[in-house]
């Protein structure tokens, strides 16, 4: 069931920063203060949140960002939660593992007890509001609100300040092959290059032509232009077929009405494929089988 909007689409900042009420007491206040100023944790005690929807961290940016906080240090806390003997990463990740790269022994941490849909949330929006996240992932955790949650479209819109449109879109992304997928996370492809491909519903034809795209580096207005003409040639074919087989119909049912005519009933012939079928004769008395039987052994002589 959806949990009380949280004011998540606004941001990370609107999350960490509760207020203290008035009947709060001096060490309530005192925590409060610590949760929310941040505290510095032995980096060995923080561990990253396995099912945040990022997989994949660009080795590059990482040594670059590992550069800055040798020289700066994490200039914004990572946002944590307590667990049985170490602390989960809500948000920050990259810059944990950035700073374990530099050799950081302690790191600035916000302190905060939150339910798994709110640190699903969290961090997605983070990944968002930073482009981290590949499209593939962005749809993944977006199915993931949706399934686990029970949050409809527009509601996972509003949480992430996105357009229920992008959402839609985003996730229909899933739709694809996973070898195209794949490309699309390896970057081999965009995501107007993948969007394209939707319109190719058989999967392996999808790879193929993705394939074709990577290959021959098409731009997304070339690859919409190939789909139609595919899904043009596909509308073409099936036409010729459908006309094929009302024309084969039509030479059947005159078949049966020629054989009807012979033996006096009712005659139907059932095609298996291009070349195998069957007759059947049908018969109402024994006397009529006998008399069937007989016409075949006169045919036969």
């Amino acid at each position: 069931m959806a949990t009380k909007k949280s004011g998540l689409g606004k941001g990370l900042d609107s999350l960490i920063t509760d207020k203290v009420g008035k009947n709060t007491t001096v060490k309530e206040k005192t925590e409060e203060k610590e949760a929310t100023d941040g505290v510095m944790l032995n980096i060995n005690k923080v561990e990253p949140n396995r099912d945040q929807p990022r997989r994949n961290f660009d080795e590059d940016a990482l040594l670059e960002l590992a550069e800055s906080i040798k020289q700066f240090g994490i200039l914004q806390p990572l946002l944590v939660q307590k667990k049985d003997d170490y602390y989960q990463i809500v948000a920050g990740e990259r810059r944990w593992r950035a700073a374990k790269m530099a050799g950081i022994k302690e790191v600035p941490v916000i302190i905060k007890q939150l339910s798994d849909q709110e640190i699903m949330e969290i961090s997605l929006i983070e990944n968002i509001q930073r482009e981290n996240l590949n499209p593939i992932e962005e749809a993944l955790a977006y199915k993931r609100l949706l399934n686990e949650f029970n949050l409809k479209q527009d509601e996972v819109a509003e949480r992430v300040s996105k357009s229920r449109t992008a959402v839609t879109n985003s996730m229909r992304l899933l739709k694809l092959n996973e070898k195209v997928q794949q490309m699309v996370i390896d970057e081999m492809l965009t995501t107007g290059h993948a969007r394209a491909l939707l319109g190719i519903d058989d999967q392996e034809k999808q790879f193929l032509v993705a394939q074709k795209i990577f290959d021959e580096k098409l731009s997304v207005r070339d690859t919409e232009k190939l789909v139609k003409k595919l899904q043009k040639e596909k509308k073409e074919n099936k036409d010729t077929a459908d006309l094929k087989d009302e024309k084969l119909e039509a030479i059947y049912r005159d078949l049966e009405e020629q054989i009807k005519q012979i033996f006096g009933t009712k005659v139907y012939i059932k095609q298996k494929n291009a070349k195998e079928g069957k007759v059947e004769i049908e018969y109402y008395s024994q006397d009529e089988l006998d008399r069937i039987v007989d016409m075949f052994r006169t045919i036969h002589r």
